[in-house]
Parts: C-alpha cells; sequence; structure tokens
C-alpha cells in the first residue's frame, strides 16, 4: 500500500469486488469514504455478518425501487436487513399479488444490470422534507429523529427504523446510473454496497405478507415484500435447499400429521390445545425436567395465573412492559340494592412474567444467609399480547407454559450459583439431543443513563458472568449495550440438525427487583442486606421447546419421547394373540406399546406406523411364535429378526432409559 496517497478511498486501498465497505476507526462506512493516514480502516467483506447485512440492505433498495417503476404510487415504509435477507414496507392501494412479485423481480434484474452507484448525500431536515414530500411514512422518521432516537423511546418502537435515521445527521443515498443522473433516493444511513451490479444474482425474492405501520394495529396495514441476499449464486441455492428442509419440519404440518396439537378458532389466535399423543411428549418432557430440577436442589411452586394490578405496578411491568399485557379485568366492585358503588373494583392482569410472584414467596417470611441460594421453579402458564400477525404456530404464541426458575443468592454467591445454572442448563438440553452450544453476554455499555445499579455491581456482575461463560468451554460472543437494564445476561444457542441457530434458555442478574420488592436477608455479621435474583428460563417455553425439538427430530423423536413406542404388527391375524401376550409385557414395564388389529394388511400397517414415525415395529409370524421370539423393524425400514422375548424387553427398556434415538438396526444394540 506505500504508493497509495493519503487520504485515499476504499476503492484504490481495498480492490477486491468481496470487499463491499470499510470500518473506519470502529464505524461502518461506505467503500468510497475517504480515509487518511491516522485512521484505523478494515475491509468488510460480503462474507462477514456486517458485509451480509450491508449486501442485503443494499438489495432491499434495489426491491424499493423497482416497485416505485412498476407501481409510482407506492409509498416507501422501512426496509431493513433481517437474519437470511431483507424485507421492504410499501403502502399500496392494491395488495401484490404473486404474479406482481415475477415482474418486480425481473424489473430489479434489470437495475442490477444497469449498475447504478450508491452515493450517500447529507441534508437537512428541511431538504429531507422538501425532497421526500411525497413519502408520508418518510416524513414520520424524519420527525422522530433527535439525539435521544435511542433505546427505549419511540424510534425504537419502529421496527427497523435504525436503517433509516437516528441521533446523528440525516442522509440520503441516491441511485445515480452511468450517465450520472439520479433515477432514484431514499432515506438512509447506509452504508451501501458501491454499485447495484456488486448484488449479481446471489438474490431472490421469497414471500408477500401485510404489516402495520410502526408494528401497531392502530397504524395502516402496509404490503411487504420479504427476500433473500447471498454473496454469491451457489450460496443462494444452498440457503434455498436449507428452506425446502426446513418447509418439510415445519412444526405445524408435523403438528397436525402426527396429531399432536391444534389451536381452533373457537379458541383463540395464539392459543394451543394439546392432543393425547402431544400431551404423552409434553408430560414425558416436563416430569423429566422435574426429577432433575429437584436432584438439583430446586423447589416447585404454584402461582396463580391472574394478579390485581398492584404486583405489576410494583415489579415496573406496568409502566415498562403495557402494550404486552392483555387488557385488565374489572373486579370486586360492590354495589347497594340502589345500585350505588359501594367499593370501587380492582383491576386484574392475566400475568406476563412469574417473577413478582415468586418475589412474593421468597417476601413472605424473614431469611438468612443460610436460606440462601434459594431456588424456585415452576411450570407456570403466562400470557402475552402478541399481535395476531407475530403469532407463529407454538414458537410465538399468546398463552404459553414456562419452565421458570428464580434464584435468590448473596453477592458472593453470584458467580458459583450462575455456573451450577449454566452447568444444568447445558446437561438438561443434552439429554434431549441437543449439543452444539455457544454463548452470548449480554453486557452495558458506556450509555450510563441506559443503565441502573452501581458502576460495582455492573463490574462485579459482569465479571462474574464472563468468568463462568469463558469456564463453559462454549465460543463465547460478548454484546455491549445489550444487557437488561438491570442487569447482565448470558443467553445459551444451539444449532438444530440442519443447521439453524435458536436462542434458548437465559440466565439473568437482576439486583432491580429485589430493590423494588424491598427484599431482604440477614447476612452472617447480622447485617440486613438485599440479595441478587437470577432469572433462568431452561427451555424458554415448553410450547417453543417442543417446537423446536420436533422441527430437530423432523418429528421422529427419541424412544423416550415417542408418543408410542413400540406397536406391534401380526404378519396375519393368527398371530395376533401371541404378539398381544409381548405387548402385554412390554406394557407391564411401562412401555407405551399397542398392537394394530385393524383389517389393513401387513405391509399397509408398516407404511402407516412409519409415516406416523413410530420407532420400533414388532413384528411376529409363524417362526416367531415356534421359537418365542419377535422381530423389529424400524423407521428407515431395516429389520432384525429372532429376537427373544425377554431380550426384546430388555432392549426396549435400554433404549428407553439410555434416550437413545432408534432409527435403524445399527442403533438398536
Amino acid at each position: 500500500m506505500s504508493d497509495v496517497t493519503y487520504p485515499a478511498d476504499g476503492f484504490a486501498l481495498y480492490p477486491d469486488r468481496s470487499v463491499v465497505a470499510l470500518r473506519v476507526n470502529g464505524e461502518l462506512k461506505d467503500l468510497a469514504t475517504l480515509v487518511s493516514e491516522t485512521d484505523a480502516v478494515e475491509p468488510v467483506t460480503s462474507d462477514s455478518p456486517d458485509g451480509l447485512s450491508i449486501l442485503r440492505h443494499s438489495t432491499a433498495h434495489v426491491l424499493a425501487q423497482a416497485v416505485q417503476r412498476i407501481r409510482p404510487q407506492a409509498n416507501l415504509g422501512i426496509g431493513p436487513p433481517i437474519e437470511n435477507g431483507f424485507y421492504y414496507d410499501f403502502g399500496v392501494d392494491e395488495p401484490f399479488t404473486p404474479e406482481d412479485l415475477k415482474a418486480i423481480k425481473k424489473e430489479m434484474e434489470r437495475i442490477v444490470r444497469e449498475n447504478q452507484r450508491f452515493v450517500r448525500r447529507v441534508v437537512t431536515d428541511d431538504e429531507a422534507r422538501a425532497e421526500l414530500a411525497d413519502e408520508p411514512f418518510k416524513l414520520e422518521l424524519i420527525g422522530l429523529k433527535g439525539p435521544s432516537a435511542g433505546s427505549g423511546t419511540a424510534m425504537a418502537k419502529v421496527e427497523g427504523a435504525s436503517v433509516e435515521v437516528g441521533a446523528g445527521e440525516l442522509t440520503i443515498y441516491d441511485n445515480v446510473n452511468r450517465d450520472g443522473e439520479t433515477v432514484w433516493k431514499d432515506l438512509c444511513r447506509g452504508p451501501h454496497v458501491s454499485g447495484t451490479r456488486v448484488l449479481g444474482n446471489g438474490w431472490d425474492l421469497t414471500r408477500i405478507a401485510g404489516a402495520y405501520w410502526r408494528g401497531s394495529e392502530k397504524n395502516p396495514q402496509l404490503q411487504r415484500i420479504y427476500g433473500t441476499a447471498w454473496p454469491s449464486k451457489d450460496e443462494l441455492r444452498a440457503y434455498q435447499q436449507r428452506l425446502e428442509e426446513a418447509a418439510k419440519r415445519d412444526h405445524r404440518k408435523l403438528g397436525r400429521d402426527l396429531d399432536l396439537f391444534s389451536f381452533p378458532d373457537e379458541i383463540g389466535s395464539g392459543l394451543s390445545v394439546w392432543h393425547p399423543r402431544g400431551g404423552v411428549i409434553r408430560g414425558e418432557m416436563e416430569q423429566h425436567a422435574r426429577k432433575r430440577h429437584i436432584a438439583g436442589g430446586y423447589t416447585y411452586v404454584y402461582t396463580p395465573h391472574i394478579s390485581k394490578q398492584d404486583l405489576f405496578l410494583q415489579s415496573n411491568h406496568l409502566v415498562t412492559y403495557k402494550e404486552g399485557m392483555f387488557p385488565p379485568i374489572r373486579m370486586d366492585e360492590e354495589v347497594d340494592e340502589n345500585g350505588e358503588v359501594t367499593k370501587a373494583g380492582v383491576d386484574y392482569y392475566l400475568k406476563p412474567m412469574n417473577c413478582p410472584m415468586h418475589i412474593l414467596i421468597f417476601k413472605e417470611r424473614a431469611r438468612s444467609y443460610r436460606d440462601l441460594p434459594m431456588r424456585l421453579a415452576e411450570n407456570g402458564t403466562v400470557y402475552r399480547n402478541e399481535l395476531s400477525g407475530a403469532l407463529h404456530g407454538l414458537t410465538r404464541v399468546r398463552g404459553f407454559t414456562q419452565d421458570d426458575s428464580h434464584l435468590f443468592v448473596t453477592p458472593d454467591q453470584l458467580e458459583a450459583e450462575t455456573t451450577r445454572v449454566l452447568e444444568f442448563v447445558i446437561s438438561m438440553l443434552r439429554d434431549f439431543g441437543l449439543d452444539d452450544f455457544e454463548l452470548e453476554l449480554s453486557m452495558r455499555d458506556d450509555e450510563k443513563s441506559k443503565w441502573i445499579g452501581s458502576d460495582e455491581f455492573w463490574e462485579y456482575s459482569t465479571n462474574a458472568l464472563r468468568n463462568v461463560a469463558h469456564a463453559s468451554g462454549l465460543k463465547v460472543t460478548e454484546v455491549p449495550g445489550e444487557a437488561a437494564f438491570y442487569g447482565p445476561k448470558i443467553d445459551l444457542k444451539t444449532k438444530d440438525a440442519i443447521g439453524r441457530t435458536w436462542q434458548l434458555s437465559t440466565v439473568q442478574v437482576d439486583v432491580n427487583l429485589p430493590e423494588r420488592f424491598e427484599l431482604e436477608f440477614t447476612d452472617r455479621d447480622g447485617q440486613k442486606k438485599r440479595p441478587i435474583m437470577i432469572h433462568r428460563a431452561l427451555f424458554g417455553s415448553i410450547e417453543r421447546f417442543f417446537a423446536i425439538l420436533l422441527e430437530h427430530y423432523a418429528g421422529a423423536f427419541p424412544v423416550w419421547l415417542s408418543p408410542v413406542q413400540v406397536v406391534g404388527i401380526p404378519v396375519a391375524e393368527e398371530y395376533a394373540d401371541y404378539l398381544e401376550d409381548v405387548i402385554a409385557a412390554l406394557q407391564v414395564e411401562g412401555v407405551r406399546a399397542e398392537i394394530d388389529r385393524s383389517d389393513e394388511r401387513m405391509q399397509k400397517k408398516i407404511r402407516t406406523h412409519t409415516t406416523q414415525k413410530v420407532p420400533l415395529m414388532l413384528i411376529a409370524g409363524e417362526q416367531d411364535r415356534s421359537g418365542g421370539t419377535v422381530s423389529f423393524r424400524f423407521r428407515d425400514g431395516t429389520q432384525e429378526n429372532g429376537i427373544p422375548i425377554a431380550d426384546a424387553v430388555r432392549r426396549v427398556q435400554h433404549a428407553i432409559t439410555a434416550h437413545t434415538l432408534v432409527d435403524t438396526a445399527d442403533d438398536f444394540a
């Protein structure tokens, strides 16, 4: 680089086409940005997380330009990058159709070939309003801009708004053609790739959906177009193949096909009922977790589904989380015979979280350091007022059961107890067949106004969680600024069978609620002190974890979780009584076993139970009856013959107690 004269732009520094942007002194900048010799400059490649976001955001701009070429009256909403892709929202008179999507894609291909340049331009608020006078949603965003446009503000509540405006200067990105003409523009913070040709052919449009402006049903409903973008066509194809596999594993489809759960319209959106087979799996999950928790020193408690508003005022949920709570239910009002109110009513709320009630259990009596750590556990059903458009099978519902735990510890117990919690969580998830984990440590940043609690608390608790995370031996990513306002946390993420990442368990440190509820314990020195509270959800919610497992196993659960573990299939009706005796022997040992005595032919029965993902099919004919044996058929179609009945019972029991995934004869040792 010695022949470069400073200041230089990124094109001179990094001619490699895989470099799509720069990080200059820690900030992402366009490749055309001029830099000096004293600047710390790093290349941002298209295959890095930041590079992918820039690539996807630039593709969203091309989508918006294509839509306005086809429908000039379409108003622009917001078009941020998201995981695996991007979207853009539009205000249009008529909803988009699949045919529209094809036309928009062709127009995007033309824009990509035109190799328009993305050119950044700083504007004043008045200039932006004048240039975007016909874009009401953009004008609204300009009105929200300001120094307070950070976490917890009106701006932060506009989904994806950070790609448009923030606390700093306003910028517009012009799309400039080869003749130097600006052919399109959009309010945007950037950065972007240098030109549309960089996007190549590694992108596609995926679907159309409705979305309320600013995420509120009180606002107009817009049309949202989703897409995906990758550095190459090969990576796009690989992603599309993953999507095809994910569609086969969709827990909503499997739930119907395997008769596990449903969402009856008569009950309401986002409220599930569990069918007998789904109930068996859920029961096994809960019972196993309960045994492990009790062995781990937890005590189970039970709390109501509803509470007076005072509890949620004291916990501050009615201030910080009211939009996520169901409307109040007015109760306890008393009237006399004349209809006059003699006692005012009180508002009750369905609980959105279990923690305030667990706090009241702690507070019910005086506590000593000898009582700590106190580990409370509950399978507590909670209710969230989710928007209908956000609901998604069991992964996003309005009523769900959290396997919730709250631990009350002394400050000097924090690191040891967090270590114990994390080890317990990982061990439990491994019981369910998940074994690819990494951790994310969410910490505070330097913006002092966002956080409560002393510097000493933050330093101590963050270091404790950092020590625990790194001692685990797992990959740890530290994320400044993503802590809860009252304390740091560790999030555990896992990958499923097709490589998707899911966030599961959270370990959250909290000194805020102990302070708000004035919790105390008497320490060794006789002084009253505040405990530290640890919030810990292992599954997150039982419903969501069930959905993850269902997709992870594609419905073919390990034997211990399968609703039907063994099904008996006689070669002919004359062998049914013999097989009934074998099934009865298994049932005595607690195995979920049944016999198929339907009039269907044997091969049809095998196909039916294979489709239902039954792990073990027990087959018997003349040779088995004569020899006191049975034959096993497995989900992959392999078979093992001539197994003595006692040995067969023992091997089934072993497969259950060992939590074995049995798909083939080789798995059934």
